[in-house]
């Protein structure tokens, strides 16, 4: 078994080295029901780009909002449309019931995150991205630290390789003292983490140093939209990124040509890949999912009516004028 995982972890390791996973927003009608036609055109158009997969059921889908059946709609379609060399990677986690409180929160949410972590192993999935457990905040932190080891521990008995996931806590994330990281880490199932740090370049760079002089076999992957390049340039090797989820070629380029140190190209393309997503990932923070569908409908990928997220929030004409200017000023389709 041990044996097993080890190669599933090479595996993905191998193939996300140098490339860009985008985190794919999931089209839907005004009333909130998926677009299950604009869902197979989208899937069909961003299979065909330059990327090394795509990460479904994580926050640019809201995955946490999905229903099973929804979940099952969306990773398949994924599913018949990638490659055979590009992979799935779905996020695994749950809401707290908020019917419930101490213990028996803890245990729902545990036993559902668990569950949808089995429901992409069936699905065929090739990996795991750990939502953080924000629920575990509340308590002491040897006892949260061990909390989280334990989930953690849990969810690589599903058989499938791990991604972490180190995001800030605005956005509900959790914050991983180094003393943590390094026992999940040491997780033979652990693929790499994740960092979306957004405006803390203190928080990347001290991971980035941690998994170099100690972990150098785990990939750091950048989720930082707002400091792509940078985080390239502090050891990052792979993206998994909402920003690649409408235009992801530039994104991976910028990768390509900074690990082939082709440093002009990669100065050119950063600064177009930063002031695209000044446009795209700035407050509320959270419309960037909405903003992302704009921009897909912008480029003719979905249909005017599939554009609409679950969050509530409206795309007025200067907003979506702004997300066009900046798709052609930038350059970036």
């Amino acid at each position: 078994m041990m044996t097993e995982i080890r190669q599933k972890v090479l595996r993905v390791k191998e193939r996300l080295y140098g490339g860009l996973i985008p985190a794919v927003p999931v089209p839907r009608y005004r009333n909130g029901k998926i677009h299950a036609e604009a869902q197979r055109s989208y899937a069909a158009y961003l299979c065909a780009q330059n990327i090394a997969g795509v990460s479904v059921w994580v926050h640019t889908g809201r995955g946490l909002h999905l229903s099973r059946e929804e979940r099952a709609l969306v990773i398949g379609t994924w599913k018949e449309c990638l490659g055979p060399d590009q992979l799935l990677i779905a996020g695994a986690g749950a809401r707290p019931d908020p019917a419930l409180n101490g213990a028996d929160r803890v245990e729902a949410w545990r036993r559902d995150s668990l569950f949808m972590a089995e429901e992409a192993r069936r699905a065929g999935a090739d990996a795991l991205l750990v939502f953080p457990p924000a629920i575990l905040n509340g308590l002491e932190e040897r006892e949260r630290n061990d909390a989280i080891v334990e989930y953690h521990r849990e969810l690589a008995e599903a058989g499938l390789p791990l991604i972490l996931f180190y995001l800030y806590e605005e956005a509900g994330g959790v914050k991983y003292p180094a003393a943590l990281l390094r026992e999940l880490l040491t997780f033979p199932q652990v693929a790499g983490i994740k960092m979306a740090a957004l405006d803390s370049v203190m928080t990347l760079q001290e991971v980035a140093f941690l998994l170099r002089n100690e972990f150098p076999d785990k990939l750091l992957i950048t989720g930082e939209d707002r400091m792509f390049g940078y985080s390239l340039m502090c050891g990052a090797t792979a993206a998994l990124v909402g920003l690649g989820a409408a235009y992801p070629n530039i994104q991976s380029d910028l990768i390509s040509a900074y690990l082939t140190r082709d440093y002009a190209r990669f100065m050119d393309l950063s600064a177009r890949v930063d002031g695209y997503a000044r446009t795209v990932f700035t407050p509320p923070m959270d419309k960037y999912i909405l903003r992302l569908l704009t921009c897909l409908g912008a480029g003719g990928m979905l249909p005017s009516e599939a554009f609409y997220d679950i969050a509530g929030f409206d795309m007025r004409e200067d907003e979506a004028e702004r997300l066009r200017s900046a798709i052609h000023e930038y350059g970036v389709y």
